[in-house]
């Protein structure tokens, strides 16, 4: 996935990271060394970016209002989850293997990239673009009674009735789908809209931000506090000219854009300059096996160095009896972010496929339940961070 970066010295570093186990019964001691010289340059280059931008503290991770944000996929027909209020209920608490129960996520991003019918929200998953039909298509799945938003205020509703309220509001996070570049069969708001001008583009986004505002607020949830927006594709790609005036729209209503950009992405440390208000980053080591634990190492130096959260990331495939499980890989994740204080220090985003928390906690293997256990008690104490408000 990676792509060509704007900064070739940047560049140079980073790829260094690519430093794979093939070699390391006999290069151990090279690699360590390796390692640390990575992480310490990583640290320098955001040093440097925080002095560039006039500041003189020292670099750390991101903290926003949101300690925990669980991606929920949810919209397309492809997807095997409703998104009913039981489907929410591992999420929203944790019950152990004690049978004791906590608060788990405090905040719940709502995304799609596709429509499963061949239409796409973000550039290269399908042939085609979503229309405007497409986009309100999916805004109607997003407000579906009992289902999705209706079903997550529900299923908040009904574990205060079992349950102390909790210490904290729950946060909504929702995706806007991306003008695709080049589009002219979009459609029309007042007039035709072409997506190879930026302006288009712009007026599409607002459009859909205003829909979104009036029926949310109709919907009138008790248990949700909208706090923002997110923008789908995960590389700034073709939008570096937009996304300036896309986030001073969603300011303007008092909200915030968030991104979360995959590790070397196009523009993955251009967030700032694109005006995004709060970025996390994604280390990708969970997905092949090929990358070795040092590239949770690095990314974790780089989120401190650049001031961004970070994206923990597992499927159901981290399930102890998933074909070619990867469990181990999950575990890895877990003990990278306990090594480098981010659980201490960082708002955090949880990829987690289409259900995996879910089937963790449905399993009756054993092991899922630990894993689960120790991932949920970690999420739990969390909750006594120290947040921005």
């Amino acid at each position: 996935m990676s792509m060509i970066h704007r900064n070739t010295n940047q560049l140079n570093i980073l790829q260094s990271c690519e430093f794979h186990s093939a070699t390391e019964n006999k290069f151990t001691r090279m690699k360590h060394i390796l390692k640390n010289t990575i992480i310490i340059l990583l640290l320098l280059i955001g040093n440097l970016s925080a002095w560039g931008m006039g500041k003189n503290t020292k670099p750390n991770y991101a903290k926003t209002n949101i300690a925990d944000l669980v991606l929920i996929y949810q919209g397309g027909t492809h997807r095997n989850m409703d998104w009913n209020k039981d489907q929410f209920a591992p999420y929203v608490v944790h019950q152990n293997q004690e049978g004791k129960k906590n608060w788990l996520f405090d905040g719940f991003l709502f995304l799609e990239f596709k429509d499963g019918k061949g239409r796409c929200y973000a550039p290269g998953y399908e042939k085609e673009a979503a229309r405007r039909e497409e986009w309100e298509w999916l805004m109607e799945r997003q407000f579906e009674k009992d289902k999705a938003f209706s079903a997550l205020d529900q299923c908040i509703d009904q574990q205060i009735k079992e349950m102390k309220n909790p210490s904290f509001r729950h946060k909504l996070v929702v995706g806007i789908p991306a003008p695709i570049k080049g589009q002219k069969d979009w459609g029309s708001i007042d007039r035709m809209l072409d997506f190879s001008k930026n302006e288009d583009c712009i007026e599409a986004c607002k459009w859909y931000i205003d829909r979104f505002l009036e029926r949310y607020k109709k919907e009138n949830y008790q248990h949700l506090d909208l706090e923002g927006f997110y923008w789908v594709p995960e590389s700034d790609g073709p939008y570096t000219d937009i996304l300036p005036q896309i986030g001073d729209y969603i300011r303007s209503k008092n909200l915030r854009l968030f991104w979360i950009p995959y590790w070397k992405a196009v523009g993955f440390d251009n967030w700032k300059t694109d005006k995004f208000d709060f970025a996390y980053i994604q280390p990708n080591h969970f997905f092949n096996k090929s990358i070795s634990y040092e590239r949770l190492d690095a990314v974790c130096a780089f989120a401190k160095g650049t001031n961004m959260g970070l994206e923990m990331e597992f499927d159901e495939t981290a399930l102890a009896d998933a074909k070619d499980s990867k469990r181990d890989r999950l575990i890895s994740y877990i003990n990278a972010f306990e090594d480098h204080d981010v659980f201490k220090n960082a708002s955090i985003a949880y990829y987690q496929g289409g259900s995996a928390i879910y089937q963790m906690a449905r399993s009756k293997n054993p092991l899922d339940k630990e894993l689960l256990d120790r991932l949920a008690k970690i999420i739990i104490e969390r909750k006594k961070m120290k947040l921005p408000k």
